[in-house]
Parts: C-alpha cells; structure tokens; sequence
C-alpha cells in the first residue's frame, strides 16, 4: 500500500494554516481554477524536453535537464524551488533571453502558437514584450540609471507601436500606473528615487505596457520588506484577473507561488521531480524533496519544530546517473543511486520518485 499522506505535522484540517512571510494561507487562498471553477483546455504555453547548459571555462553546467509542462489559458504555474535549481533559467529561455554562453541542448518550446527556439532574433523581439513579457528579479538593474521613467516605458512603447502619438502614450503610461497604484510624479522620478516597492510596480507596469497575453513573474517580490510584498502579490492578483493574464510566477518562495498559482512544477538541480495542483503541492506532496519544502514550512496553528532539509545541490556540471535528489534524500536507497527516475503519472499529478508516494 502505497503512502500519499503528508508527514504528521502538516496532515489534517488542524493543521492546514501556514505562515508564509507573517501572512496567513489557508485552502481558500488556492486560485479559483482549484475550487470547482471550469478551466479551459486551450494551450498557451508548451514546454517539451527542455534541456539547456551553460559553457562555463572548460565545464558543462547542466541547468535545465528534459523538462516537460503545460500552462493552459487563464492558469498560472509557478516554478519553485532552491538556487540553483533552473527556474529562471526556464523563464530565460521561454522568452529567449539567454546569456552568451547558455546552450539550448534539447526540446521545443511553442508560446501563443509560436515555435520559439525556431524564430529568428528579428521576429522575437517584434513579438517580445509585445505578445509575452516578463518582470525580472531585480527592478534595479532592468531601467537605466540616467534616463527618467517615463521616458523609459515611453521608449518602450514607441519600439511596438511606432505610429502613436505622443499624447496617446501619456495616456497610457497614466492609465498604467493607476493600474499599479502609483502617482503620475513618478514618470518625471529617476529609478534610484524611487523604493524597491515603487520599482517594481514600474517593472510590472512596463511589462503591461503592450497588452501581452503572456507574462512571466521572475521573483517579483523578492528583496521586498513583508508589507509591500502583500500589497503587491495583491495587486498582481487583481491585475491578473481583471486583464484575464496567462503565464508564470518563478519563486524560491513557496507561499508566494500558492498564492498566485493554479498549479506548481517543483525542480531540483534542473530537474522537474514533482507537477500538480496547488492544493496537491501543499496538502498531499509525494516527492521528498516537495514535502521537505512543505515541511520546512512554518505552522502557527500549533507549535512544532522546523524541519529543514540537510546537504546542498549536487555540482550541476557533472553528469548524474542517478536520482538527483539521492544524496539528501531520507528514503532513498541503493536503486535510487544507480537509477534516472522517469516523470510517472500519479494520482492526478506528475512525479519523478523511484519511491512515489513514500512517506518521509
């Protein structure tokens, strides 16, 4: 008989409040998708065997290894897991902005019907920012430190639609900004004037700027104080369904992705080892490494102590026939050190377990 439950501390109804960042989550923060709503099957985003590497000196970082999912349209997907893992490399790829030295070894990716890994540079960028977009990891460093904000979304404007008018950009720059909560004065500011807050709410309106149907959320709330970062995971959900937005949130931050999501892909080391629903993740995980991240959680709803999950990444640029996750993991035994695990269908959800379901 297989196990599906989640370890003792975070089963049952008792126990289902967790603390994320002082904030409580309870099951009726899961996105409407997951509480009886009609989801519809259109695919908007497909991810097939994606396999990217970095060429680092004379080593071969293995960053992303045959990754496989789905994002339907209206859904958000979250990416989690640690440093390292190849979330945002992901995220890089998706909307081809790769570094130099990043190999796409493998895979194909189709966004809004497009074959991205085909396009030509020329045709991405008509479409970048224009059809997807994305709001990086550190606001700071997207904008230019010596040009005013509104010039900069301005300019960005006028690159996908050169043949509006001055006034008609003011227009919706203002209209932008209301969208986000911020003051008209903030287009005349210089980005370091500004707070991280008000960043990167400028980051998410510039990602807004030309009506995409697609748009990816890069650590959007990382580095920001607890309140602000409530106020904007709030406002991202209302921009979210007031605009009827598709795409992906990119998070090391489990409570965040839970927040926002529909669904959540689980990785470690490049690898996706568990997919499911957002209420699946949280409440019944079957991968270890996936009910390590839930047990490390903190519950206020009783007292317990944290569990963290011993040992570090494996080194990325060596070339691992095994399961990945073996070294840290507690049920893992010598099948698990000699055998690649296969992503199996289980129970409603993808996991790559030689030991699915084993309760940690």
């Amino acid at each position: 008989m297989v196990e599906h439950r989640v370890p003792g501390d975070l089963h049952g109804d008792n126990r289902r409040h967790l603390l994320f960042h002082r904030r409580w989550f309870t099951a009726s923060a899961v996105p409407q998708a997951q509480r009886g709503e009609k989801r519809v099957k259109n695919v908007v985003l497909n991810v097939q065997d994606l396999t990217v590497h970095y060429k680092i000196s004379k080593k071969v970082i293995h960053a992303v290894e045959n990754v496989s999912f789905k994002v339907e349209d209206g859904e958000f997907v979250g990416i989690v897991g640690e440093s390292g893992s190849g979330k945002s490399t992901l995220a890089h790829t998706i909307i081809r902005l790769l570094p130099i030295n990043a190999i796409v070894v493998g895979g194909r990716i189709e966004l809004l019907g497009y074959d991205v890994l085909s396009l030509g540079e020329e045709d991405m960028r008509k479409i970048r920012w224009k059809e997807f977009s994305m709001v990086f990891q550190k606001s700071l460093n997207a904008l230019s430190p010596v040009h005013k904000v509104g010039n900069q979304l301005a300019d960005a404007m006028k690159a996908h639609n050169p043949n509006l008018t001055e006034e008609e950009i003011i227009d919706r720059l203002k209209q932008l900004l209301r969208m986000v909560n911020l003051p008209e004065r903030v287009l005349k500011a210089y980005p370091h004037q500004l707070s991280g807050g008000m960043m990167q709410r400028i980051m998410i309106a510039l990602a807004l700027l030309n009506h995409p149907k697609f748009i990816i959320f890069d650590e959007a709330t990382t580095a920001l104080d607890v309140v602000t970062q409530g106020q904007i995971i709030e406002e991202i959900k209302s921009l979210v369904k007031s605009l009827s937005l598709t795409g992906l949130v990119i998070s090391h931050d489990l409570g965040v992705v839970s927040e926002l999501c529909d669904e959540i892909v689980v990785m470690y080391a490049g690898r996706l080892v568990e997919h499911g629903t957002t209420e699946q993740i949280l409440h019944q995980p079957l991968h270890p490494y996936t009910q390590g991240l839930v047990r490390s959680l903190p519950d206020f709803a009783r007292e317990r102590r944290l569990f963290g999950i011993p040992g570090n990444l494996p080194d990325l640029s060596e070339s691992v026939h095994r399961c990945v996750f073996a070294p840290r993991c507690p049920i893992a035994n010598e099948e698990c050190f000699t055998t690649v695990p296969s992503t199996e269908e289980v129970d409603g959800r993808r996991v790559a377990c030689l030991k699915v379901g084993a309760r940690v």
